[in-house]
């Protein structure tokens, strides 16, 4: 029926053979801490547009506390506040398998440790600050300089890199956005043992790790683009 109608209305082409082309899928519920469906004190359905502001206020809180109120502008506190809890929320969400069903948690959404928007935007911030520190200019070392994966742990984080355009083919063929997200995941860790055993700045290897770790930055990026999610670069 909703698909008749789309046709009637204009969206979608009479001719099924021709695109764009649309797919009915299931989704699971959002939760409460009580395991029922996720909805108000007064038993209202929450609005989406509630919990992004709530997310946002309380990185907001959190960056003040951290100090960040001293060291940035107003207007980079507001912006990356937003960044911030709208990722936590809308990554919190795509994580999970769109079947499942899951419990809602600013707590656990909002950690900057584990599988969550927060921790991801941090491992992306570091990536940039260790660029930023090298006082190198990347753009140029990508025309002259070249990757070596010279160990074990920078031949893992190249090889999950350049498996980025296989993952989105998989999301898509099974329009689901957490195969996306544990890739994205699982980057991000493989990057931390990276960051963790290999010197970059001022290392021998200095051009190489350099752009490593801009590749995925870069895919990083993508991942976010495609989960509408907004990057930071600083935190």
């Amino acid at each position: 029926m909703v698909f008749a109608a789309a046709k009637l209305a204009g969206w979608l082409p009479a001719d099924e053979n021709l695109y764009p082309k649309t797919t009915h899928v299931g989704f699971g519920l959002v939760l409460g801490e009580d395991k029922k469906r996720f909805r108000t004190r007064s038993s209202e359905v929450v609005r989406l547009v509630d919990l992004l502001d709530e997310a946002k206020t309380r990185c907001e809180a959190e960056l003040v506390k951290r100090g960040k109120a001293a060291e940035w502008t107003a207007e980079e506190l507001e912006h990356t506040a937003r960044a911030i809890g709208y990722a936590a929320v809308k990554y919190a969400d795509l994580k999970n398998h769109r079947e499942t069903d899951y419990v809602f948690s600013f707590d656990k959404m909002l950690n900057d440790k584990g599988n969550t928007a927060v921790k991801l935007q941090y491992t992306h911030a570091r990536i940039c600050s260790i660029i930023s520190k090298s006082g190198q200019n990347i753009e140029e070392l990508k025309k002259t300089g070249t990757i070596v994966l010279g160990n074990e742990v920078e031949h893992s984080l190249g090889l999950h890199v350049i498996q980025f355009s296989e993952v989105v083919e998989e999301a898509c063929l099974k329009f689901l956005p957490s195969v996306l997200c544990d890739y994205l995941y699982n980057l991000s860790e493989h990057f931390t043992k990276f960051y963790d055993s290999c010197q970059v700045v001022g290392s021998p290897e200095e051009t190489s790790r350099l752009l490593l770790c801009e590749a995925t930055a870069v895919v990083m990026r993508q991942c976010f683009y495609l989960l509408g999610i907004v990057p930071v670069y600083k935190i």
